[in-house]
């Protein structure tokens, strides 16, 4: 006897899952990212802007750096996030799509979070100095700046933000990638190149103030255009062109540093 095999009705042509688990994907990035920047506003309001890790212990730091980074970065890579749950859409269910897109962020984090104990490391040396010698830090700051803006003139930022604006042939190679952990590591590997295209960025952090709600945010806008802006590419020249202009007014202007200024001098 002859056995049929029914196949599912396949979606129409250039649609790779339903709207309704589309509208779900970019549901769950958009209040992943609210819910951070919420949590991360109510500590700084608490915390200030002082120089070094503001007497955080690696643990604290690193929730959040983790919160920050996820407020930060989750909008700019949310196209990304949603391309790959559409490239598994006809193949996922609806809960299983929901599970392989949050291990894509996890691991995409986790690229974030390794990072975060560097800058951790770096806040503490810097607050080190600061403390030692305040004026160490207009010369700290300075060479924040111009190492933020020479990476974003230099060719390694635009070969990984070519990757982050035009990522499908990426994608399509993640597709060969197999179980188990295949969406992890497809974030990893996404992480990767955004930590390349963005880690200068974050730098800039260091002499503006870690928990500097307008420095974030207003980086975080940058992140944003350079991703997904036509313009994104000039956008960070421009940028790195600024910093190395506020690389050398840092050496005269103090005001510019309230990340490197003791609170007793500010």
């Amino acid at each position: 006897m002859r056995t049929v095999t029914v196949e599912k009705q396949p979606l129409r042509t250039g649609v790779l899952m339903p709207v309704r688990d589309l509208a779900l994907a970019w549901g769950l990035i958009v209040v992943i990212a609210a819910l951070a920047w919420l949590f991360t506003v109510g500590q700084a309001r608490g915390m200030g802007i002082e120089p070094g890790t503001m007497g955080m212990a690696l643990p604290l730091f690193l929730v959040l750096w983790l919160a920050m980074t996820a407020a930060m970065m989750l909008p700019s890579v949310a196209p990304v996030a949603v391309t790959w749950a559409r490239a598994i859409g006809r193949r996922s269910s609806g809960a299983e799509r929901v599970v392989r897109t949050t291990e894509f962020l996890g691991g995409y984090l986790l690229v974030w979070t390794a990072f975060g104990l560097l800058a951790y490391a770096g806040l503490a040396l810097t607050g080190h100095l600061v403390e030692r010698d305040p004026d160490a830090g207009k010369w700290i700051g300075a060479a924040a700046f111009a190492l933020a803006g020479l990476y974003q003139l230099g060719p390694l930022k635009y070969v990984c933000l070519r990757h982050c604006r035009s990522p499908m042939a990426q994608l399509m190679r993640y597709a060969g990638y197999r179980p188990p952990l295949r969406d992890l590591r497809v974030g990893l590997h996404h992480g990767g190149y955004c930590l390349g295209c963005c880690w200068a960025l974050m730098v800039v952090l260091v002499p503006l103030g870690v928990m500097n709600v307008a420095a974030m945010a207003g980086i975080a806008v940058v992140i944003f255009l350079e991703k997904l802006w036509r313009r994104g590419p000039l956008l960070a020249r421009v940028a790195g062109v600024a910093f190395l202009v506020l690389a050398v007014l840092a050496l005269f202007q103090s005001w510019l540093l309230p990340g490197l200024t003791p609170s007793d001098m500010m």
